[in-house]
């Protein structure tokens, strides 16, 4: 059970991203007060929440009228997330877990930013959402292990809010050098249980003997 716990808390930080999410959203809030920007740290990681525990709930049911297997998507979210650590441990920009340039680009110019770009896909991306219901699906429907997968998904978007309270403070102590440093690091993490979930599929896909 601890195994499953530091696995899920691992691979939500990582493609959750709260330290990058937090300094996002206080470069696209600089003109905003205080109490606006803490109203949508708060909406985000609601809206982001919901969307989240949707796909938890829902993503076995999915894979199933799919007729997708767990060693089919053990392989394919392995290999996003894969790609995700790579241009992480690079410190390139993202659209598994951060936003695109055109998205940014949009969002300079909206006043509540807290839905588009920040709730999705800034935390709740893609990354993220193929990572819960990988984590989900391989539960095999044990209700204890998924309980620690969700348990787990919600202290880290709560890691997220207090990040988002505190972004300009973590903008202005970490700089660019110090994110691209927990970039790295938690990089190179995710890349290694991205090749395990690739191997676990491919073992379970009966191709090899």
């Amino acid at each position: 059970m601890l195994e499953t716990a530091a696995v899920a808390f691992t691979t939500f930080f990582v493609t959750l991203g709260p330290i990058e999410a937090a300094a996002m959203f206080a470069a696209l809030t600089q003109n905003r007060t205080a109490q606006h920007r803490r109203l949508m740290a708060i909406r985000a990681t609601l809206v982001a929440t919901g969307i989240l525990l949707t796909f938890a709930v829902l993503g076995d049911s999915l894979l199933g009228l799919l007729g997708i297997s767990l060693a089919a998507l053990q392989t394919a979210g392995g290999i996003l997330l894969l790609l995700i650590g790579i241009d992480m441990v690079f410190a390139r920009a993202s659209g598994g877990t951060t936003t695109t340039n055109a998205e940014t680009q949009e969002a300079e110019h909206k006043q509540d930013i807290s839905v588009f770009p920040l709730a999705t896909p800034l935390i709740a991306g893609p990354g993220a959402m193929g990572a819960i219901i990988l984590l989900i699906a391989n539960a095999q429907g044990d209700l204890a292990t998924q309980l620690i997968v969700i348990a787990s998904l919600i202290a880290v978007l709560l890691i997220t809010l207090l990040c988002l309270f505190g972004a300009t403070y973590i903008q202005k102590r970490l700089g660019v050098s110090g994110q691209h440093v927990f970039s790295r690091v938690f990089g190179v993490l995710l890349c290694a249980l991205a090749v395990q979930f690739v191997f676990d599929g491919i073992g379970q896909s009966g191709l090899l003997p």
